[in-house]
């Protein structure tokens, strides 16, 4: 599956659009990166750039546009309101969609370094990619800004965590590190100020309230707050508890505001929470996020469009994945198999829902339906996984010196590894489908027969192909301890399919009969 990762790099330029501009075209240029969003503001002078990509991608994006930097601006002459200390002041990396923590600290580790060494300044780690606790707060290492810089340096506790320890006027130092998505969030009150601070008071960090939730400005007309980890603190947590305490008030509240991009998976979550509480049943992802913006009120202030605020509709797939298309298949010869089996499930319970006289039926097939259907678009993605990339990437490494000799067979292994794991994956996947298609098997209309019969075959065959290609991978592959429980877990796999595929055909059967 695609990995997609969000950099944030903030330049100390707000004013000279030569500049501004110059920054942009070095990160959209870059392959593989998609400019989102800039950001310039005049009295601070700084812009603050949006871009995405692959965790390789945004590294490079980055790299570009430092470079830029580097020949553009002039922290000497630097002036303005936002605190700073470098011409390329913080540089965030965020998971945004099939990327841990880890990776993207991976990628502030990478850039930091590479940065250090090829502009010759002191960077400084933050946030998850800290090394050090006390270096963890983004103000704690910005503490004196620029100015403080020269004295800064001159202190073992500061000494940078890549590039040398001395004062380089032109650009002063750079922070760079890993952090989750932050949404800001508004929560549209018709109530006073002291009332809104009120209702803030239980909702912010140090209150009684939600966690993960940083407190910012209360108005009287709304509750303004960042979600710092939308997976710890979800939407629909904030706006449920601003509703109760405003409910306990007396106060309206009138819908909400969210400012800026949000990913995908934070309005996704919001929409299971909901279909969950009122028994809802929805599948189509585009009515899932037309719920969200419903319950959220949304679009009470001004009109919500998805397809511009959503950070994975923003990018195109063909931009983000351009170059890699010439990519080795992880599953060669069933690319559509596993999908059109799932798909078939999920069009059988449809077939056997919502209708008068399958009626006794439906709340079966609400539970059995979800499920087929969520894995179509997965089983499509883990179909189009770059399983080799690695692997082919690890190919082209320098092979001159035994050091690099080795570098690069180690590299070569660990891709093997991933060209294993994926199909071996893909399997998992199928392999979650056996329980809920033997029970649509018990109950479905059997007008459908011959749909779900071919519906398991499929499911099958994807084993039995993600089988043949786990084991040629495997022949290469020098960790024994791997290929032992790859071998027996994919072997596992494929006769669970085996026996899976031959009970759903049973149990027709014998409806039929």
């Amino acid at each position: 599956m695609a990995k997609l990762v969000e950099c944030v790099p903030n330049f100390s330029e707000g004013n000279n659009k030569e500049v501004i501009d110059a920054l942009a075209q070095a990160i959209s240029r870059t392959p593989g990166c998609v400019l989102l969003d800039v950001d310039a503001g005049a009295s601070t002078n700084r812009t603050v750039y949006t871009f995405v990509g692959s965790p390789e991608a945004v590294i490079e994006g980055a790299l570009s546009a430092a470079r830029v930097a580097g020949q553009l601006i002039d922290m000497s002459r630097h002036t303005g309101e936002h605190p700073r200390m470098g011409a390329l002041d913080v540089c965030p990396f965020v998971p945004v969609m099939n990327v841990s923590m880890e990776e993207c600290v991976t990628c502030a580790h990478v850039f930091g370094q590479r940065l250090a060494v090829e502009l010759g300044v002191p960077v400084y780690l933050y946030g998850e990619a800290a090394r050090e606790e006390s270096r963890k707060a983004l103000p704690a290492i910005r503490a004196g800004e620029y100015e403080a810089l020269p004295e800064k340096l001159a202190k073992p506790e500061w000494a940078p965590d890549f590039g040398p320890p001395t004062f380089v006027p032109r650009w002063g130092a750079t922070v760079t590190g890993a952090r989750t998505f932050l949404i800001a969030y508004n929560i549209n009150l018709l109530c006073t100020k002291e009332l809104a601070h009120r209702i803030a008071l239980n909702v912010r960090e140090q209150g009684r309230g939600t966690d993960q939730v940083a407190p910012c400005r209360q108005h009287a007309r709304h509750r303004a707050s960042n979600l710092l980890d939308f997976e710890t603190t979800p939407l629909h947590a904030v706006y449920e508890e601003v509703c109760r305490d405003a409910e306990a008030l007396n106060l309206p509240v009138v819908g909400s505001q969210l400012v800026g991009l949000v990913p995908k998976k934070a309005m996704l979550d919001t929409a299971e929470f909901y279909i969950k509480k009122e028994k809802l049943f929805i599948l189509e992802e585009e009515q899932k996020i037309r719920l969200v913006v419903s319950r959220l009120g949304l679009d009470s202030l001004s009109p919500f469009h998805p397809r511009e605020r959503i950070i994975e509709y923003l990018v195109q797939a063909g931009e983000v994945d351009r170059g890699l298309q010439r990519v080795l298949c992880p599953a060669g010869g069933f690319i559509p198999v596993p999908s059109q089996g799932a798909a078939l499930g999920c069009m059988v319970g449809l077939m056997s829902y919502g209708k008068r006289q399958f009626e006794e039926l439906d709340p079966i097939m609400r539970k059995l339906i979800p499920p087929f259907h969520q894995a179509m678009d997965e089983l499509v993605a883990m179909v189009g996984a770059h399983a080799f990339s690695s692997y082919m990437e690890a190919m082209k490494l320098p092979k001159s010196t035994p050091e690099e000799r080795e570098r690069r067979t180690a590299a070569m292994q660990q891709g093997l590894k991933t060209a294993v794991r994926v199909p071996c994956a893909l399997a998992e996947k199928v392999s979650g489908l056996w329980p809920a298609l033997k029970e649509l098997a018990r109950h479905c209309n059997l007008a459908c027969k011959s749909d779900i019969q071919v519906g398991a075959k499929m499911l099958e065959a994807a084993v039995f192909g993600a089988y043949f290609n786990v084991m040629i991978n495997l022949k290469d592959i020098t960790d024994e301890k791997f290929k032992l429980a790859m071998t027996q877990k994919i072997s596992e796999l494929l006769e669970e399919a085996k026996q899976g595929s031959a009970l759903v055909l049973v149990l027709l059967e014998k409806r039929a009969a």
